[in-house]
């Protein structure tokens, strides 16, 4: 038998904390047993490659805190067929810089039921029509020989209602009904309504199904087929660690924890960032420091700053190793849109005065739509109302307003309240499409502009830039899922369109819009990569340019100084900094330029570096 050596003295270090975490929540000593049994299972199956990536980047923890990272998250099959597809295209993942890749969820989902492939019915089981768990050892195998990391969602709030669970649960077996919130009458769900505000008002109201084969009502915040599990149970915890476990044992760099706020359910609560899910983060951060620590914990939540950040822990008692930048991302097309960077700049000062331990994963558009979660307070002090700028935004990303050259859809809009969420790729959202259907030059001109511009500026954020597959040669909406009866509802499946690979071949041609962009990102992406100014603990800050249009961040870091400016506007206009410091010279062009008055074209940007 190997032995177990290190994993006895990692379980050691943790091992007090661990069960006052896990007796705090469950007080049942024989299950925290079996917990730490099944942890020491899962690392003498772990493999002799993991154990050394394991071992190197316990003794480096700031590994994923450097200028090199750059991700890139694609649907399997969309981007390359199925697994084996992406395997052969990982020269191209090379070329585009990237070093790590976002799997989207690939784990087995009912046909028609899948939630774009969160409604999970096995967590041990691949998509048949994406592959199988041993062509994911072998992916994840050749991306680590590539020094590639892999990201895949794990989902933990709910099973789909197709999980063995959840099947014995509806046969009426007490052992898995407790796995879930099950209730016989009205009263217990109407009381958790009161308080558990909706996720999908318009196409799923209330956050309880009715069974009428079981006579039961079951907890569904999301999707009548998905099923939320109770954390209260200790049998549940441990057997999705187990899940966890199994997964990261498979070769997986960087877990993705899935909508983890809503883990914790308690009546008479909104039933959101309770206590309880922090509690039980932390033990996974725990777990995978014992197990697997080369693994890295992603948690997604969408909601405003000062919910997000907790999610980080303390330097002490860390949690999520990296969280997304969510309400920047927002913000930034409110930016395109109003021309005005002031929410920008306070945004991003807020982000800035973190601790530099918290590593935020930055982008300017994902799978998912945009929700307008902005700083609605700052924007009523400046006599603009959340309800009409909300229309305003989905408006002018429509192309109705404001001078606008995007194209895109709204999505889960609510005709009572207004609001909407919004849909389209960034090159559409930039007007890509719109001057490529219009065949207008200058308007595409223009488009790729605001397009590199924007990557420009999310570069120059503190953090790690993930590009979604196609952002990196200008893919427009895809219009053709509408023909598709599983999808026709869900204005989603505009930007998740297929990586069209005939498109892709262009990208080293600098006359084609394709090469323009590609070729434009591969110097950015090179420039981050050389520079340590652009390593995540840098000095980062806002500087006052006087032009409500322009926006100026400094970083730096050992000595190095870079200064970016970025134009939001179709005109011409002037940075009015005045940087006192030396000379400086511009990284695209190799100029050298005073930082002071300086004029940027329209949506154009700058990289200054000091000599």
């Amino acid at each position: 038998m190997e032995k177990d050596e290190i994993f006895q003295e990692r379980l050691e270090r943790h091992h007090d904390e661990l069960r006052w975490l896990y007796m705090e929540l469950y007080d049942n000593d024989s299950m925290f047993a079996e917990l730490c049994d099944s942890m020491r299972e899962f690392y003498l199956k772990r493999k002799k490659e993991l154990k050394v990536r394991d071992v190197s980047r316990e003794a480096n923890q700031s590994w994923y805190k450097q200028n090199d990272m750059l991700g890139m998250m694609f649907y399997i099959d969309n981007f390359a067929g199925n697994m084996k597809g992406v395997e052969s295209r990982l020269n191209y993942i090379e070329q585009c810089n990237v070093n790590y890749i976002h799997l989207m969820p690939f784990l087995d989902t009912p046909k028609g039921r899948s939630d774009g492939g969160y409604a999970v019915s096995d967590f041990r089981k691949v998509q048949e029509k994406l592959g199988s768990m041993k062509d994911l050892d072998s992916l994840t195998a050749a991306c680590h020989k590539r020094g590639v990391n892999v990201c895949m969602d794990f989902v933990m709030n709910h099973t789909s209602e197709d999980h063995e669970w959840a099947k014995r649960a509806r046969q009426g077996q007490g052992e898995y009904m407790s796995r879930y919130f099950f209730f016989d009458n009205e009263e217990e769900p109407s009381m958790y309504e009161k308080t558990v505000p909706q996720v999908f008002p318009t196409t799923a109201p209330g956050n309880f199904t009715w069974l009428p084969d079981i006579s039961h009502f079951v907890m569904t915040t999301f999707y009548p087929y998905q099923w939320d599990l109770n954390y209260r149970n200790p049998r549940v915890f441990n057997e999705m660690m187990y899940n966890f476990l199994y997964l990261a044992n498979r070769g997986i760099d960087i877990i993705r924890i899935d909508a983890v706020p809503y883990i914790w359910k308690e009546l008479n609560t909104p039933c959101r960032n309770l206590p309880q899910v922090h509690t039980i983060v932390r033990m996974m951060r725990i777990i995978s420091e014992i197990v697997c620590p080369a693994v890295l914990l992603l948690g997604e939540v969408v909601m405003e700053p000062e919910k997000v950040v907790p999610y980080f822990g303390t330097v002490e008692k860390p949690e999520c190793h990296m969280l997304y930048n969510v309400t920047t991302m927002a913000t930034t097309w409110h930016t395109v849109a109003t021309r005005d960077v002031r929410l920008l700049k306070r945004q991003l000062d807020i982000v800035n005065g973190l601790p530099k331990d918290y590593v935020f994963l930055n982008y300017l558009r994902c799978h998912d739509d945009i929700g307008w979660g902005l700083d609605y307070g700052i924007l009523m002090k400046e006599g603009v109302g959340e309800r009409s700028h909300k229309q305003y935004l989905n408006d002018y990303f429509q192309g109705y307003a404001g001078g606008s050259a995007s194209r895109g859809e709204l999505y889960n809009a609510d005709p009572v309240t207004g609001d909407a969420r919004f849909c389209g790729t960034t090159a559409s959202m930039c007007g890509v499409e719109k001057a490529g259907f219009e065949q207008d030059d200058e308007g595409m001109e223009r488009a790729v502009r605001l397009d590199l511009m924007l990557h420009a500026y999310m570069f120059m954020q503190s953090g790690i830039p993930v590009l979604y597959s196609g952002d990196e040669i200008g893919q427009v909406n895809d219009y053709t899922y509408k023909k598709d009866k599983d999808k026709a509802e869900d204005s989603r499946y505009l930007h998740r369109g297929p990586m069209n690979w005939k498109l892709a071949e262009n990208r080293k041609n600098k006359s084609t819009v394709e090469g323009k962009i590609f070729q434009g990102l591969d110097r950015l992406e090179k420039i981050r990569k050389k520079e340590k100014v652009f390593v995540s603990n840098a000095d980062a800050w806002t500087i006052e340019t006087w032009d409500p249009s322009i926006l100026c961040i400094g970083r730096y870091f050992e000595g190095e100084k870079i200064i970016g400016l970025f134009n939001f506007s179709e005109y011409d206009k002037t940075a009015w900094i005045d940087e006192k410091d030396g000379d400086y010279v511009e990284m695209l062009s190799g100029k050298e330029m005073k930082p002071s008055g300086i004029p940027i074209p329209s949506y154009g940007f700058y990289y200054l570096k000091k000599k």
